[in-house]
């Protein structure tokens, strides 16, 4: 079932900016500690069970455009249904939408490990089955990652993603080579089923937990193509996100190729079976694991950018090891490698999209950051594939190395980090709008404005600071927004922007953090007038209705 949910929770890894209390000081919290432990045999089921799907493939159908297909079966999902999981982990309640998850996965295993037993496997049943199981996954892993801020306390929560990744690629250190020894002893069903049970692990620490609900807002609660839309329009106006999903699109393009072809390049390349194939999923496991601990070294020499071009400079060589190795050793070797970098470009990459997320967001957020990493792996694993079906898997290997050398000059202007230091708590700083009459949540658009007095001294500063609010207006819900200059009038400018509903700008309102208020506390200070910037809220009249006076006033 290639990579699944395992794969995905590399996605949290160890944190950058700090880390907060000790190593192990998650631990000295029950709920973390059983979570972890459960998650910790699951991890172990599940690539126990990569090697088995992806050595199946190249028993059924071993070309490799088909042995590629498995990883891309598995990606697409993420891809297509990550956005809805995601708005799904911030609109329900996260245990419970992650026990119905593994509840679910555990019995399409059960299922698929009776078709085995019954001999009523062939790959495109393979690939029906690889495709399940990452719907599923899809829909639990936004939730996963929401919820790790719940378990531990905030100068924890560094060490607990650093252990996440402890879990992660301990079990893939463990899993592969000990999947491939129970092929071969007791065959694929054993695996199957062993990986169902591990599902069963999960649902039982997630009943144990009795976790108090979060959603406390007073708000209705979005509905789902609303909570999706609101998600899009964040990550295409958060510059910080933005960045890191372009470093992010550069890097797993590229990286797909190995993950992608590995069963063949241990099976074609070294003459091997299915316990060299796990081999080099150990060895990238191993890499892995040493990756976490080197990580935070790194990060105190180099910047988060630096690392990164580090990370995808490894990559490049591990699949130019693959591409030309003729020994074993070399193979293990590079594996080592590119488990390494895999873990510190992952890292590097989730911690700059963490960090660019306020809460209310941060699920659709992560999603969204999974559906880039899933729609390249996706695209470059069926790139890949076909290109070694036509070129080969030396050349293939190659290409995909000296493009990721040739992508490092290109994305080192899109920077990570770029939210370290913003506050994204909710402020609270907009005085509730004073209507003079009722407004329904679904009335609108709404039309706000406000107007500033700025001197002639202050104006260059004053456009500078007002284009970068309109960002985050726009990130927040706006659908439109301008600022203009009275030519009657020298002096006024007025700013406004227009929001789909009454609800909308309410959320707004709920939405605005510290950061924002910082910068709007700046162009306040240019303002000259007597009073505050004037704000005016306007909806659309409705027929046959007399309103009274509308927009109010108030200070946002």
């Amino acid at each position: 079932m290639g990579y699944r949910l395992r794969l995905l929770c590399l996605l949290i890894m160890p944190g950058g900016g700090g880390m907060g209390g000790s190593a192990f000081s998650p631990f000295k919290h029950r709920v973390f500690t059983v979570l972890w432990t459960a998650t910790l045999i699951s991890n172990i089921g599940t690539w126990m069970f990569n090697v088995t799907s992806g050595w199946v493939m190249t028993e059924l159908s071993p070309s490799p455009l088909m042995v590629s297909m498995v990883q891309a079966a598995t990606a697409l999902p993420i891809f297509l249904f990550a956005l809805p999981a995601g708005a799904l982990g911030d609109l329900f309640d996260r245990r419970k939408l992650l026990l119905w998850s593994q509840i679910m996965l555990a019995v399409v295993l059960f299922l698929f490990a009776g078709l085995l037993w019954k001999d009523g496997v062939n790959a495109w049943v393979l690939l029906l089955f690889t495709f399940i199981t990452g719907a599923g996954s899809a829909f639990a892993t936004p939730a996963w990652q929401a919820i790790i801020p719940r378990l531990v306390p905030r100068d924890a929560l560094a060490p607990a993603i650093a252990l996440n990744g402890v879990s992660i690629n301990a079990a893939r250190a463990i899993g592969p080579a000990l999947g491939g020894f129970i092929i071969a002893a007791a065959g694929a069903v054993a695996t199957v089923l062993l990986d169902a049970v591990s599902y069963l692990a999960v649902v039982a620490a997630l009943v144990w937990w009795h976790a108090a609900a979060t959603q406390t807002d007073t708000l209705p609660r979005e509905r789902l193509a609303g909570a999706m839309r609101a998600g899009v329009r964040f990550a295409l106006h958060s510059t910080p996100l933005r960045h890191t999903l372009i470093r992010a699109l550069a890097f797993f393009i590229c990286a797909s190729a190995y993950w992608a072809l590995l069963p063949l390049v241990a099976k074609d390349m070294f003459q091997g079976g299915p316990s060299l194939y796990g081999i080099f999923l150990t060895a990238l496991g191993i890499g892995a694991v040493a990756g976490v601990f080197l990580l935070p070294v790194m990060k105190k020499h180099v910047s988060a950018d630096k690392v990164m071009m580090l990370a995808t400079a490894g990559t490049a060589l591990c699949l130019l090891m693959f591409a030309y190795g003729e020994y074993t050793g070399i193979g293990i070797a590079a594996g080592l490698i590119g488990g390494v970098s895999w873990i510190i470009a992952v890292a590097s990459l989730n911690v700059s999209a963490q960090v660019a997320l306020p809460d209310w967001v941060r699920a659709r957020g992560l999603a969204i950051f999974q559906m880039v990493l899933f729609g390249a792996m996706t695209a470059g694993s069926l790139g890949w594939g076909q290109a070694a079906a036509v070129a080969g898997l030396s050349l293939a290997l190659t290409v995909s190395g000296l493009l990721a050398l040739f992508l490092i000059p290109i994305t080192v202007r899109f920077k990570l980090n770029l939210g370290e230091y913003h506050d994204h708590t909710p402020s609270g700083h907009w005085t509730e709008p004073a209507v003079s009459t009722f407004v329904s949540h679904d009335h609108g658009p709404v039309l706000v404005t406000l107007e500033y007095r700025i001197d002639d001294a202050d104006r260059d500063a004053f456009c500078l600071l007002i284009r970068e609010l309109g960002i985050i207006r726009r990130r927040d819900g706006a659908i439109q927004w301008g600022f203009f200059e009275d030519v009657e009038d020298h002096g006024r400018f007025i700013e406004m922007f227009t929001v789909e509903s009454w609800l909308a700008h309410l959320r707004q309102h709920a939405r605005v953090s510290a950061a924002d208020k910082i910068l709007q506390d700046k162009i306040v200070a240019l303002h000259r007038g007597a009073t505050p910037p004037r704000v005016t809220h306007a909806v659309t009249p409705l027929a046959g209705k007399h309103l009274q006076a509308i927009p109010k006033n108030h200070h946002d």
